[in-house]
């Protein structure tokens, strides 16, 4: 992937880099998918005379983001979503890499599965997309897959998608070879068995509603016994979501211990809490399920302070029959790529969190977790960019949006922030609300 070797400039914006504590006024230079430069230095007077200028007008210009964790229903389930039509969402919203978490039919638990979604995103995508694979065969806990073939073939990370391993042995027998070659383990924390017929967060509401409830410990068991095989193992680790303030003492307590784990958190559960169900709203059924409010705040503060690594969108399309159901009956999951930045930006206009903060916590930090080199504004890094106006209103409207499934928690919601220009590689995917053509992302 790679851009005309014609200067571009980027100018007249407001820059963001992870990497420092506020944005500035300057610009990007392109040449060749690469950033030449980045920062106050660059301006219309000194981009020079062949270079094709894209004035900015006051925008913020940032990395392009990552998303840690989204399924994308390629191959068996198209109808929900394809990575065609996943990577124009995520174009549209200024997501420019996906981590395709492997729960298809079949799941990608075989060298010919990476390669499908690495073929498929080469052909179909207008972003990058990275192939992960499965830590067991079927994704059932129980068999592990061959874990050097996966990463030859292309897999970025390893993973059991929705599925907790249940069995300590299994779990510490993948981390122990995972660990052999160098992979990182990206694990979806719920004890199945705690869980069970549970549909949201077990409390005063879910008693009052009349549904079934799932305890905090359901997630921070599992993920405590992640800790300790981390520990016993010398695993890369990633929790692909925590969501609860038990889970944010056990990741903190790893990390001062010198463990090599990482978590991540959702936009959804920063965004909104278990109130937000209200009337038995199925597109608000997530798992881990919605928490209390003041929980919510915690997760806030805990990606303000760095306890929390990385935002995802945990894009989850499910289609009018999985969710026009009775609350209990409805499936998990909510699509997200299209609407994750602007909900962010709640969060800074809030006072919450930095701009910075945020944007590297959908940038750098899962860059440098998945060893890319995208996800920064400096000279060398790929020209992964977008271009976005912090301010500009807009109402979200399930029937504009571009995936194939509606199910967004945002329906009607009233957000700000919105994408004027994606950049893939220095070439551009998405402007003025035009998806370039296909085939530029893998």
């Amino acid at each position: 992937m790679g851009g005309d070797e014609k200067l571009i400039a980027l100018i007249n914006g407001q820059v963001v880099d992870p990497q420092q504590d506020a944005p500035v006024a300057g610009g990007v230079i392109i040449r060749g998918g690469t950033i030449v430069d980045a920062g106050a230095a660059v301006t219309a007077a000194n981009a020079g005379s062949d270079t094709n200028i894209i004035d900015c007008a006051g925008k913020v210009i940032a990395p392009g983001l990552i998303d840690m964790r989204a399924f994308l229903g390629e191959p068996g389930a198209g109808h929900r979503e394809t990575i065609a039509s996943a990577s124009a969402a995520a174009a549209a919203g200024g997501v420019t890499t996906i981590l395709a978490m492997p729960d298809t039919n079949p799941p990608v638990d075989g060298s010919a599965g990476v390669e499908f979604v690495r073929q498929r995103a080469l052909d179909t995508a207008s972003v990058r997309v990275l192939p992960s694979a499965a830590l067991t065969k079927r994704l059932q806990g129980e068999e592990l897959c061959e874990y050097g073939l996966l990463q030859e073939a292309g897999a970025a990370a390893l993973s059991n998608g929705m599925q907790s391993v249940r069995s300590s042995q299994v779990m510490r027998r993948a981390m122990t070879y995972a660990n052999d070659f160098g992979a990182l383990v990206i694990h979806h924390c719920e004890d199945p068995d705690l869980a069970s017929a549970g549909v949201m967060n077990e409390g005063e509401l879910a008693t009052r509603l009349g549904l079934a409830g799932v305890p905090r410990e359901a997630e921070t068991i599992i993920l405590d016994r992640d800790m300790r095989l981390a520990a016993m193992t010398g695993a890369r680790y990633h929790a692909s979501l925590v969501s609860n303030r038990l889970s944010l003492s056990v990741v903190a307590k790893a990390k001062a211990a010198g463990l090599r784990v990482t978590c991540g958190v959702s936009i959804n559960h920063l965004t909104f809490n278990e109130s937000d169900i209200g009337d038995y709203r199925t597109f608000m059924k997530v798992s881990p399920p919605l928490r209390p409010e003041d929980e919510r705040q915690e997760l806030v503060a805990a990606l303000e302070s760095g306890v929390i690594d990385v935002v995802v969108s945990d894009h989850n399309p499910q289609d009018v029959e999985t969710k026009r159901v009775p609350f209990a009956e409805a499936e998990y999951g909510a699509i997200g790529l299209e609407t994750m930045l602007a909900a962010g930006l709640r969060l800074v206009k809030g006072g919450q969190i930095s701009m910075s903060k945020l944007i590297a916590a959908m940038t750098l930090r899962p860059a440098e977790i998945l060893h890319l080199t995208q996800g920064r504004m400096r000279a060398g890094a790929p020209a992964d960019i977008i271009v976005f106006d912090a301010d500009a209103p807009y109402v979200v409207d399930p029937a504009f949006l571009r995936s194939r499934s509606k199910n967004t928690p945002f329906d009607g919601a009233r957000l700000e922030g919105q994408v004027f220009l994606t950049m893939v590689g220095g070439t551009i995917v998405f402007r003025d609300g035009a998806i370039s053509q296909a085939g530029a992302g893998a």
